[in-house]
């Protein structure tokens, strides 16, 4: 089964040069790495806000923005999405969408500031995806990240401070 790429696989793992090698394992540089390291090192590339809004940073400086799944659970079922349009400027903390579920509707903040040069499609035609994978197929908008965002970055939660903020809402 060497070479086999499933069409549901992490962009992530693609993206690094990664190709799937057997059972549970990926050729990363020459050297095999177990898919639970790839998969760990996806994730912590990933920041969130505290209004449940994740952002992965690209190598090319770009970013990629969407809901959390703690955001989607709250929701629950999602049937609209409003994005913004490509070009469009946005500013930390900015409104740039809204989501709109069976329960609720609930405005979308950027996280960090930057030029939208991307917008997902398949989610404003089937909204559900984003309760599928929110971390995935359910992604919003890619920005092109202002000068200002490294600093905004740094600001933002690792997985393990989200986390701990989520078992904190939960409480309240």
């Amino acid at each position: 089964k060497r070479g086999i790429w499933f069409s549901n696989m992490l962009p992530a793992l693609r993206s690094v040069s990664t190709s799937f090698f057997g059972r549970g394992a990926f050729v990363q540089s020459g050297r095999c790495v177990p898919k639970r390291l790839i998969l760990r090192s996806y994730a912590s590339a990933i920041k969130y806000s505290k209004d449940h809004e994740w952002v992965r940073t690209e190598a090319d400086s770009t970013a990629t923005v969407g809901i959390t799944d703690f955001a989607q659970n709250q929701l629950g079922d999602i049937v609209f999405v409003d994005l913004p349009d490509v070009g469009s400027s946005i500013e930390k903390g900015a409104t740039f969408g809204a989501v709109e579920s069976v329960k609720a509707a609930s405005e979308v903040y950027a996280p960090v500031s930057g030029e939208v040069v991307g917008v997902n499609k398949a989610i404003k035609d089937d909204p559900s995806i984003v309760n599928q994978s929110p971390l995935d197929k359910g992604w919003f908008i890619k920005l092109k990240l202002a000068p200002s965002a490294k600093g905004q970055l740094e600001e933002l939660l690792d997985e393990a401070a989200y986390k701990k903020h989520c078992d904190e809402s939960a409480k309240h």
